[in-house]
């Protein structure tokens, strides 16, 4: 193929998928399905190992999310919420994980603890606590910048306004996801597409008490800024997490081995239906905090996590 035919199929894809990416995060109104735009994105991932004169600032490798809406007021994240790279096989998983070890320089005979957990299809946020209270909210926006949605995050009814524990960091930022519940959505107004459709529209109402009307909620899982840490591992993390008040999964579990990592996928993937929110997928992290910070980041993710669709 000419190189001039090589860069014209390697941007229309760049503008198609940022297309798909204004839909998804700044109009909330997904048109393409998670499995199509996964596609889309490995075939300019492809294209852009192929061929080393392909670059753009608005390659999927380069951005998070989409640019940050003027609705709102702009703030810039302490740390940046990246997003994951994804798997789709079990030769995926196997890779990452021998990068992970490559990388830390760890033998295959030390047990590495792998946490599972679910990957809400939500809308993600950001709370910060100063003194165990709730005092800036933001969304992802590009993963740089968010939006100031604090008054829209303080509507919902299992975001604590303050830590429940007498023991947490003098300043912690605490990720998750907002979400709808599939019960919820379904006595709501039949206006949006879809569960993850109405969260989004919801949580980014100018009006604070339109937003109150739909019942939302909020999963905790990730850890960006924090002062002080009080834990060693996720798994530990997420036990506080349920300690000062917040909801967390209860589909986590904790890997040595690639065998039984399968195992539950397969299973959570059995149970999708009972579970009371949209998954997808299961997110894999290594679980020493410390690892992870040692793996760091790579251009829009990071070393120590991904996701298996």
């Amino acid at each position: 193929m000419e190189k001039e035919k090589i860069k014209a199929l390697y941007f229309d894809k760049i503008a198609e998928i940022n297309n798909y990416n204004k839909a998804y995060y700044d109009q909330d109104n997904p048109i393409i399905s998670d499995y199509k735009y996964d596609r889309l994105k490995i075939e300019i991932l492809n294209l852009e190992k192929k061929y080393k004169f392909l670059k753009s600032k608005l390659s999927p490798t380069k951005t998070v999310g989409y640019k940050v809406s003027d609705k709102f007021k702009k703030i810039k994240h302490k740390i940046p919420m990246l997003s994951l790279s994804n798997a789709f096989s079990e030769n995926d998983i196997v890779d990452f994980l021998k990068k992970v070890r490559n990388f830390l320089k760890i033998n295959n005979d030390y047990k590495m603890d792998i946490i599972a957990e679910p990957k809400v299809d939500g809308i993600s946020a950001s709370l910060y606590y100063f003194n165990g209270q709730l005092k800036l909210g933001l969304s992802r926006g590009d993963g740089i910048t968010g939006e100031d949605i604090t008054l829209n995050l303080k509507t919902i009814r299992n975001i604590p306004v303050r830590l429940k524990s007498s023991i947490f960091p003098e300043n912690i930022e605490i990720r998750g996801e907002v979400y709808i519940s599939k019960k919820d959505f379904k006595n709501i107004s039949n206006k949006f597409a879809n569960p993850r459709n109405a969260a989004g529209g919801t949580l980014r109402q100018k009006d604070p008490l339109e937003t109150k009307k739909i019942p939302l909620q909020f999963i905790a899982y990730g850890l960006g800024f924090v002062k002080e840490k009080l834990f060693k591992t996720q798994s530990e993390y997420l036990e506080q997490l349920n300690n000062w008040g917040f909801k967390v999964s209860q589909y986590v579990n904790v890997f040595t081995n690639i065998k039984d990592i399968m195992k539950n996928y397969i299973e959570l993937e059995n149970k999708r239906s009972e579970i009371e929110y949209d998954v997808d997928g299961i997110v894999y992290k290594i679980n020493d905090l410390n690892f992870q910070k040692r793996l760091g980041y790579i251009s829009n993710s990071p070393r120590w996590a991904i996701a298996h669709k």
